[in-house]
């Protein structure tokens, strides 16, 4: 007997779980006509991307299993939440490599587990690119898994931008793991 999962997510307009609320189990670009704000979220199952604009771009936040009862439990900038992304359980390996140019240029380095300090690790603070072979990765902004996040999909990524940021540096980086 095969087992589905399902992944849940319910967005709701004010803090506390209170108002209007979206329950949502799959990816979403564009989330406003079911709400105007989002200051509570519950993730009922699965791990989640949220993005703070529609199509998957903007601010984007990592959320596990449980309650945030404000929009500051999840490290968000503000109550704006427009589109989210389930991210597909793996249970494999991972594996990446990173760039310390575009294009795949430079020194790289290979990756299979979660990496606290990148500049500790590698001694640069840069990725300008990387290729992700297995499993599901979010880069963060700052050392520890502080500050912006990044998730990382299978592929390949020429440029920083292409991973939605606005700069090459990385601090940390954490692997999606079950």
């Amino acid at each position: 007997m095969t087992m589905s999962v399902c992944f849940q997510i319910i967005f709701y307009e004010d803090r506390n779980f209170q108002g209007r609320s979206y329950e949502c189990s799959g990816e979403c670009s564009d989330l406003h006509s079911h709400f105007s704000r989002c200051n509570s979220i519950r993730v009922d199952s699965g791990d989640w991307m949220v993005y703070e604009r529609p199509s998957y771009n903007g601010y984007q936040y990592f959320l596990r299993k449980g309650d945030y009862p404000d929009y500051q439990r999840w490290m968000g900038f503000n109550d704006c939440v427009r589109s989210c992304r389930m991210i597909p359980m793996h249970q494999g390996s991972h594996r990446m490599k990173i760039f310390e140019r575009s294009e795949f240029g430079g020194q790289t380095m290979d990756l299979t587990d979660d990496c606290p300090s990148l500049f500790d690790r590698f001694h640069y603070h840069d990725i300008h690119s990387c290729n992700v072979m297995d499993g599901h990765w979010i880069f963060y902004e700052h050392p520890h898994y502080r500050g912006r996040q990044y998730l990382m999909r299978p592929g390949e990524y020429r440029r920083f931008n292409e991973w939605g940021s606005m700069s090459a540096r990385v601090g940390s980086i954490r692997r999606v793991a079950v």
